[in-house]
């Protein structure tokens, strides 16, 4: 991958809408600061955005939205009141979850209403920690009914 050190404003425009409508509004500015870096693919579409070399996001290929690395999610989960953006997991899953591993329906305790399959999202344990970050894969409504 090619590394921009020059922050070319339509790029930084594109990345803050998009983080705008994924969590919110004014999340563009929260996330990406104007001194963030990208680094480009071989096509020149942003693919990583980057703050101080650690990486905020990256840029979906293929839906151009944006995945979030814990540095970046900590960055929202700070800016995003509770339960905003957030799936809540059980104290029993939630050292499981802080190392990396999958969070199930069965441990879901609570859920922003809001959140949709396939959003990218915050994973907290019951005293809002962030653990993780991650893509759900049913709508919170449908993890209250699983439970």
């Amino acid at each position: 991958m090619l590394q921009h050190h020059l922050n070319p404003e339509s790029h930084l425009k594109r990345v803050r809408i998009i983080a705008d409508y994924q969590f919110g509004k004014g999340a563009g500015d929260v996330l990406f600061p104007g001194s963030v870096t990208f680094q480009m693919s071989t096509t020149k579409r942003v693919r990583q955005i980057l703050l101080e070399g650690k990486r905020i996001a990256t840029v979906r290929a293929h839906d151009g939205m944006l995945t979030l690395s814990v540095f970046g999610a900590g960055r929202i989960h700070r800016h995003v009141l509770y339960p905003g953006q957030r799936v809540v997991v059980n104290s029993d899953a939630a050292p499981f979850v802080a190392k990396g591993k999958t969070a199930f329906a069965r441990h879901v305790v609570d859920a922003d209403p809001e959140i949709r399959a396939g959003q990218e999202v915050l994973v907290v344990d019951e005293g809002d920690r962030l653990l993780a970050t991650g893509k759900t894969m049913l709508c919170a409504l449908c993890c209250v009914l699983l439970r």
